[in-house]
């Protein structure tokens, strides 16, 4: 019975800390909400509304009720319209589309199923065969975004077709680029770099601050005349370095073990890269600033984490994401890198084309250093 007591002692004391320690508190209760609400609310594989564009090079009737039974569909989205594919090539290196759809100029003929006559050999003959009636050009990058265009492939015309179609005749020819073999492996590496610079960035930095209250040097930096923003540069500095080289790691080895490409340039990857760890690290500051031990520090580490990896885009398309999902989403900064990661390394996208997503980390590292220097007071909690 003393036993007992004891042990209900102590389990109420355990009860009357955690109460008091609301952080941890809330983190007990968040966490698991957000993950239920993230995996049955904003988590979907069926992707919809993809964002692609249009080379019409007919402009006739039959080519627009074409393009109206497509996006009927809800499978894609029209964003862009160009007079030629060169024009539409931009928009996929950039990541704007993910897909461009040519409707030839003789595409009414193709509607109507008329055939093209190749001869044979000899005086034999001649045999007719029925033709797509336009291409899609696909991202491949992503394999699920892609798989979702390809299953355009078969739409039936009926409607259209003035013969019946030619079952064996696909409706669209598709073509895939970045990534024709439609490895995973290809898609997964550029965004886990994001995953692991935001994991070790993000805690290494939380922890770094937390750790000199606990073990008491905070008294030794209140008595020197450092400013409250040198000492967040002079933090994060030296995790700038390391975050460069797990980059270098994973990129490295993707590239010897799993065959994965490197299109882009090295110096646009290290300026990506940068941006990012910079971004993370300035998260990880903030988190400083409000945690007040080791403990605290590492569950909102993982608050922050979770989000990253489901909404990203590094698991999930980002299209396939309720509207408010992505809106969330356009708030991580890991989105945002491993969008232009992606774009640098499998599509050989320039600073120019990823310049919206390096100006919004440029401008979150800005906004959080400035915040985390505000919050962080010389002296002891």
């Amino acid at each position: 019975m003393r036993s007992l007591r004891r042990i209900l002692a102590i389990l109420r004391k355990e009860l009357l800390q955690l109460r008091r320690d609301r952080t941890t508190f809330g983190m007990v209760v968040m966490i698991p909400l957000i993950q239920l609400m993230l995996f049955g609310y904003a988590i979907n594989t069926n992707v919809r509304n993809i964002p692609v564009a249009l080379v019409d090079q007919a402009q006739t009737g039959l080519s627009r009720a074409l393009v109206q039974m497509v996006e009927a569909t809800q499978v894609v989205t029209f964003t862009e319209q160009h007079a030629t594919y060169q024009e539409a090539e931009a928009g996929l290196v950039a990541g704007r589309t993910r897909a461009v759809l040519v409707i030839p100029s003789d595409v009414d003929s193709r509607l109507v199923r008329s055939p093209a006559v190749f001869p044979t050999s000899g005086t034999g003959p001649d045999r007719s065969v029925d033709r797509p009636v336009a291409q899609w050009v696909v991202d491949g990058s992503d394999t699920l975004v892609a798989a979702s265009i390809r299953s355009l492939r078969t739409m039936p015309l009926t409607e259209l077709f003035r013969q019946a179609p030619n079952a064996q005749t696909p409706t669209f020819a598709t073509t895939l680029l970045f990534n024709p073999e439609q490895r995973s492996v290809v898609n997964i590496v550029p965004g886990l770099v994001g995953m692991i610079l935001t994991m070790t960035m993000v805690m290494f930095t939380s922890a770094a601050i937390v750790r000199e209250k606990e073990l008491g040097n905070m008294e030794m930096l209140i008595n020197t005349p450092i400013r409250p923003l040198e000492l967040m540069l002079g933090k994060i500095l030296p995790y700038v370095v390391i975050g460069l080289v797990q980059a270098a790691i994973i990129l490295g080895l993707g590239h010897l073990v799993f065959d994965v490409p490197i299109n882009g340039a090295a110096l646009v990857i290290f300026a990506v890269t940068l941006c990012f760890i910079l971004a993370s690290l300035v998260l990880g500051l903030i988190i400083s600033t409000i945690a007040s031990n080791q403990l605290q520090a590492m569950q909102m580490t993982v608050f922050v984490l979770l989000p990253s990896i489901l909404l990203s885009g590094f698991m999930f398309p980002f299209e396939g994401m309720p509207e408010i999902a992505q809106h969330i989403a356009s708030a991580l900064p890991a989105t945002h890198f491993v969008r232009a990661i992606r774009g640098v390394v499998l599509r050989d996208a320039g600073l120019a084309e990823l310049a919206p997503d390096i100006l919004w980390l440029c401008l979150f590292t800005l906004a959080g250093l400035v915040l985390a220097a505000l919050r962080f007071r010389k002296r002891l909690g």
